[in-house]
């Protein structure tokens, strides 16, 4: 986590693996038919070892499949599926990854993270690769909502399903950045995926921060956090630069 002079005005967060990951009954349930259980407590692990795949070298728009699969490659393996039921467990899963109602179980501590991060007086939003259906899901689960409600007040939700434009495409980065009434230089954005998430950032000149609980990137030339808690933590700490 590095040090920053420049206090945001704003955080954009993503939502798969800062606010949400994989449903792991859903996940079981098709390892189990493909007659290859595993451990419950692997699966959030193997999330973030899958997401490492995405490396910023990526070019994603051009070989999107290939990155998938990647993705899907590695989350099998370390959820210690052996290697003679990794091909089956693959024909199971896809249909599962296929849809976007999957990510509906809670990161753990994410919600204190982002009562945290709402505390520290940065204006908050989401921009998320989804169904358009991302802004239900995390008010359903209390976490976050436009306007009152359970959750942290946030001040946008901008889904892919919904504006037609996917991360790391700029225009949805700026979509909400138009929302929010700020320039790019003014807000820093957190995602879990670097080809996804830190390439976009930066082609929308936001400054980026990869959600990285395992430290899997350590030798990376972006700015990494462990938890939104800690990212509330770097935001009080900084100085007051971009807060305009």
């Amino acid at each position: 986590m590095a040090p920053t002079d420049d206090r945001p005005a704003a955080v954009l967060l993503d939502a798969g693996g800062v606010f949400v990951l994989p449903d792991p009954d859903r996940i079981l349930g098709a390892l189990t038919r493909a007659e290859c259980p595993v451990g419950r407590e692997l699966l959030a692990d193997a999330h973030y070892r899958a997401a490492a795949r995405f490396g910023t070298h990526l070019d994603v728009e051009a070989g999107w499949n290939e990155a998938w699969l990647g993705y899907l490659q590695t989350y099998v393996e370390e959820c210690g599926v052996p290697e003679d039921r990794r091909e089956e467990a693959h024909r199971h899963l896809d249909s599962e990854f296929a849809d976007a109602g999957l990510w509906v179980d809670p990161v753990p501590g994410s919600g204190p993270g982002l009562e945290a991060l709402a505390a520290t007086g940065v204006r908050l939003g989401i921009v998320s690769n989804a169904d358009g259906m991302m802004a239900q899901r995390l008010a359903q689960l209390e976490l976050c909502q436009v306007g009152p409600g359970l959750g942290v007040t946030i001040g946008c939700v901008v889904d892919s399903g919904n504006v037609g434009v996917m991360k790391p495409d700029p225009r949805i980065f700026q979509a909400a950045l138009d929302l929010l009434g700020l320039e790019s230089d003014q807000v820093w954005y957190v995602g879990d995926m670097p080809a996804i998430d830190v390439v976009g950032a930066r082609r929308a000149g936001i400054r980026p921060f990869l959600m990285d609980p395992l430290g899997l990137h350590l030798d990376a030339d972006y700015d990494r956090v462990p938890s939104l808690a800690a990212l509330a933590e770097l935001v009080a700490a900084a100085g007051g630069g971009s807060s305009r």
